[in-house]
């Protein structure tokens, strides 16, 4: 990981901006309560965690990355943004996720991942991970890349060359993984045009029925 992004840390959020939809759209869902506490696994330069720390100003917040490189531009981005006391990170994989990586001993309230499902090796670990790591009310929201089968196999094969030019390439098992679960009490899944990504959202007790 840190091969890949050791230089494109330095113009990652440019970049993704104009491909890596539906993330602001997760955020505001969130909804967040007081000071709630949200993990986001595969936080990457922590785009997203000082997004929220800006919409939620009383939340406490926690960034988990499996790439050295990529926290030190997420470091440097939350020192800037004056939340370092709001956010606190810790290099280590998503699949051994628990609350003691922080130095926490309390469920974490939320888990955000953001187009990093299809970035960990294991994604169904990772959810199950995430689901021990998140208290019985709590709540787990993704949003990633589907199958573009909404584009035609002509325009999609194109999408897809075009996006592994940055080394990303669509998981189109975990749609499809999901979509044989559902429905499902307490999940949701919201497909975006095209099939392009989806965003999905669920309970600790629905997410490892989705991904058994």
């Amino acid at each position: 990981m840190d091969d890949v992004y050791r230089h494109q840390r330095h113009i990652y959020d440019l970049t993704r901006k104009y491909y890596l939809f539906g993330r602001d759209t997760l955020i505001r869902e969130l909804d967040l309560r007081g000071e709630e506490r949200v993990i986001e696994i595969g936080c990457g330069t922590a785009r997203n965690l000082i997004a929220i720390a800006n919409r939620y100003p009383c939340a406490r917040l926690y960034g988990l990355d499996a790439s050295q490189e990529m926290l030190k531009s997420a470091g440097a981005a939350i020192a800037r943004s004056g939340f370092s006391d709001r956010i606190k990170l810790v290099h280590a994989y998503a699949e051994d996720l628990t609350p003691a990586l922080f130095g926490e001993e309390v469920l974490f309230d939320r888990a955000v991942f953001s187009y990093s499902l299809s970035m960990i090796p294991d994604w169904r670990k990772a959810l199950s991970a995430a689901a021990s790591a998140v208290g019985p009310q709590g709540r787990i929201h993704a949003v990633d890349f589907g199958d573009l089968a909404g584009f035609g196999p002509i325009f999609a094969g194109l999408m897809k060359a075009w996006l592994a030019r940055f080394h990303v390439e669509p998981r189109v098992e975990i749609l499809q993984s999901v979509e044989k679960k559902l429905p499902l009490r307490d999940a949701e899944l919201r497909i975006l045009p095209g099939r392009y990504a989806f965003i999905l959202r669920g309970n600790p007790k629905s997410i490892p029925q989705l991904v058994g």
